[in-house]
């Protein structure tokens, strides 16, 4: 079957690889956030949330497998594990969400999902909780975000960066990544959603030079933390309220 990429304008296939190039770089450089950040762009070259989905799924999968192949010493298995009994229901019934709530509700979803998380790093505004039960559902509600847009990070790792050294912050993540996204590709599989295989491995070279940059410079952003969140949460703002807008 050839790929819908294939179909895109070559200003839309220009496009896709930078956003690609992008998602890889934030995924790898932050350890979070590359579809929180790259989703809301991509739906104005195709608005199908359940095209773009599975490619991101895909590429996730590849470059967290890559990145823990050495590293699964690090990881905090324990929280890891304590966590996944409130993040992992609510993600299944956010996959099923997904697949049959209509195209446009997905759109106002995710772009106001986006919208919040950019005015909380444009104004620096941090997710905090000293209360068991506010972890909980934070972790709830950001496993049911990420099963229906894999846009739920900033909510779970606002809670696992209260819960997971530093050391072993990313590394964990990835982990939880892996296994959110494999559950939601598996659910895809099992209901016969397209995979779009093809566009995913179009788009790997273009996601692993963002993976690479964003390797090399992780420590720098790291530093610069919330200067970096508050330019992006910048542009994210204009980005969103423009997606809304549209709709």
């Amino acid at each position: 079957m050839e790929s819908l990429l294939f179909n895109f304008s070559a200003i839309q296939i220009g496009l896709t690889l930078l956003l690609f190039v992008w998602t890889g770089f934030v995924r790898s450089g932050l350890g979070f956030g590359g579809a929180a950040l790259g989703l809301p762009l991509m739906l104005f070259i195709y608005d199908q949330p359940i095209f773009w989905l599975p490619v991101i799924g895909a590429h996730l999968l590849f470059f967290s497998a890559l990145t823990l192949r050495t590293r699964l010493h690090n990881i905090d298995w324990r929280y890891l594990k304590q966590s996944a009994l409130w993040i992992i229901p609510a993600a299944l019934v956010g996959v099923f969400g997904l697949i049959t709530l209509p195209n446009q509700w997905l759109l106002i979803f995710i772009y106001s999902v986006s919208l919040l998380y950019a005015l909380m790093w444009l104004l620096d505004v941090a997710i905090n909780s000293n209360k068991g039960w506010v972890d909980k559902l934070l972790l709830v509600v950001g496993g049911y975000v990420a099963g229906t847009s894999l846009t739920g990070a900033p909510l779970m790792v606002a809670v696992f960066m209260r819960n997971v050294s530093i050391a072993q912050l990313r590394n964990t993540l990835f982990v939880l990544w892996f296994v959110l996204v494999g559950i939601k590709m598996s659910t895809f599989a099992l209901l016969g959603v397209a995979l779009h295989w093809q566009t995913a491995l179009l788009l790997l070279p273009a996601a692993a030079v963002g993976h690479v940059i964003g390797l090399r410079v992780h420590d720098l952003i790291m530093k610069n933390d919330r200067l970096f969140k508050r330019v992006v949460g910048g542009v994210l703002v204009v980005i969103s309220l423009l997606g809304l807008w549209s709709l």
